[in-house]
């Protein structure tokens, strides 16, 4: 059985906000380590049923980035509910949103810039 190691180092500033987020995979085509504005990680709970989640982002994420960040979590996640159960109507919905949420961001964004 082969193994693979994914570490995430997190270097926060005296008040716990993270000012840098490095990772590294054994398995990944990089050998070195990667820099990360953003990190979003999902663990399944099967005993409690629960989604248990870290989020952390970067002093420097800017808000822009963040929504491209979502937009694309939000399109793989719905790339990935497909590949798991063949729902392909659920997946497209879940596309269909994510471009609704990109859509209304860059339009508030557009509206602020005024």
């Amino acid at each position: 059985m082969n193994q693979s190691t994914i570490k995430i180092d997190v270097l926060l500033d005296p008040n716990k906000v993270p000012e840098q987020i490095n990772w590294m995979a054994t398995d990944s085509t990089a050998n070195m380590v990667q820099k990360a504005k953003a990190m979003s990680v999902a663990f399944w709970d099967g005993a409690d049923k629960t989604a248990l989640r870290i989020d952390l982002w970067t002093k420097d994420m800017m808000v822009d980035e963040m929504a491209d960040f979502y937009y694309q979590m939000l399109m793989s996640m719905a790339d990935t509910f497909k590949r798991a159960t063949q729902q392909q109507e659920m997946s497209d919905d879940m596309k269909k949103f994510a471009k609704e949420f990109f859509d209304k961001f860059r339009a508030i964004q557009l509206k602020e810039q005024k």
